[in-house]
């Protein structure tokens, strides 16, 4: 009978309409939930892949994420690890597309004032690599001595020498501002 055809086409209609209802608020829904999702929890979903980083320096670095804190990472190249300031970043190549939230215990990540204590306290020697108007950024090669809220000094010592009072030839203090990246690296490749 007609009628039946005319409520079936009916029905066809609103199924469709109630579909595209349907698609439409899943595309929302994903919308919305992209729009919260931060950089660092992408970060930390990468894991131990092999990223490309661009420092602000425009020096290029190849390697994996060992830890991450709320305002800096450290990169893994090899037997050189790197302290990178969040803001020094200028961009990122290989994170991928999963994001992974903090679990609980650890959403205040430490910042980058504690990270750079902790290199302090194990009298690490470092390359301290700093923002400058100049083509090539500026090296400070010594020991971090002691890390402020805003700022760091850091003891240079001739090449091979240990940290001790009598081998200081100076101490450079550096703004948190200045700073593009730290490194270290085991042995004499430093």
């Amino acid at each position: 009978m007609r009628w039946d055809s005319l409520f079936n086409d009916l029905e066809a209609q609103f199924s469709a309409e109630r579909s595209l209802e349907k698609e439409s608020e899943i595309t929302e829904r994903a919308r919305v939930e992209l729009a919260g999702i931060e950089l660092v929890d992408r970060l930390r979903a990468a894991g131990a892949a092999r990223l490309k980083v661009v420092l602000s320096s425009g020096t290029a670095l190849l390697g994996s994420i060992s830890h991450l804190g709320n305002e800096w990472l450290v990169l893994d190249e090899g037997a050189r690890q790197w302290v990178i300031p969040s803001s020094s970043i200028v961009s990122y190549q290989g994170v991928g597309r999963l994001a992974m939230r903090a679990t609980p215990r650890f959403r205040q990540p430490l910042g980058l004032a504690t990270a750079l204590r902790a290199l302090a306290r194990d009298r690490a020697p470092v390359v301290v690599h700093l923002r400058s108007q100049a083509t090539e950024g500026l090296e400070v090669r010594g020991v971090i001595d002691r890390v402020g809220r805003d700022h760091f000094d850091i003891a240079v010592v001739q090449e091979g020498e240990v940290r001790r009072i009598g081998n200081v030839a100076s101490v450079v203090t550096v703004p948190f501002g200045a700073l593009v990246a730290v490194s270290s690296a085991s042995g004499p490749e430093l």
